[in-house]
């Protein structure tokens, strides 16, 4: 199997107080891709810091399918926002799985105040960042080694790549998409979603 056709693992962290659709937007995109074929590019997965259910943003329980102890290695770790970000920002267990689990993974993503998080990993310095507009000044204090652009959607680093808030998770997501498996894929995937995406350069 080729490189670009090979199966990877996407590894979401969720916790209590996340942002709904920081986590759920891009669980849909890579889940869907590729729905018809066999085995579909993404193996898609959450995790938490044990298995008990998250509640996330405005009471909504979602059972992990991991606890961070015996969840996969994964190709592509996704970190998500939301309000419960204050709190595991401080959370010493969950910022160095974030940054051993960094190591290996192909790809870094967060959405929203998952920077915040990745700022703490210290997966940030010397890098160009952005979050949530409501953030902005958090994460100019909580990485100070960073290029922080409030305007910007989503930035690529090589690597490491972070959106601002919540909705511009899928448009970072399809935009990983489009760079690991070609702008086709990722096109077809944001009609399949009914998703209002113009491709790379719209």
């Amino acid at each position: 199997m080729s490189e670009k056709n090979r199966q990877r693992r996407v590894a979401i962290l969720i916790f209590d107080e996340v942002e709904v659709l920081d986590f759920c937007g891009p669980f849909e995109v890579f889940s869907v891709t590729g729905v018809m074929e066999s085995p579909q590019p993404f193996q898609v997965y959450t995790v938490a810091e044990n298995l008990k259910p998250v509640t996330a943003r405005n009471g909504l329980s979602v059972n992990p399918r991991y606890e961070l102890s015996d969840c996969p290695a994964p190709d592509i770790l996704l970190i998500p926002g939301g309000l419960g970000t204050r709190r595991e920002m401080h959370n010493v267990g969950v910022i160095d799985w974030i940054r051993n689990r960094a190591v290996n993974a192909e790809l870094v993503l967060s959405v929203c105040t998952g920077a915040l998080l990745l700022a703490k990993a210290g997966l940030l310095d010397g890098l160009e960042a952005t979050t949530h507009h409501g953030a902005i000044d958090l994460l100019r204090e909580v990485a100070p080694r960073t290029r922080i652009s409030p305007e910007k959607r989503f930035i690529d680093n090589g690597k490491v790549l972070v959106s601002a808030g919540i909705s511009a998770g899928i448009d970072m997501s399809l935009y990983v998409l489009a760079r690991l498996l070609g702008e086709a894929e990722a096109l077809k995937t944001a009609r399949y979603m009914e998703y209002d995406w113009k491709g790379i350069g719209g």
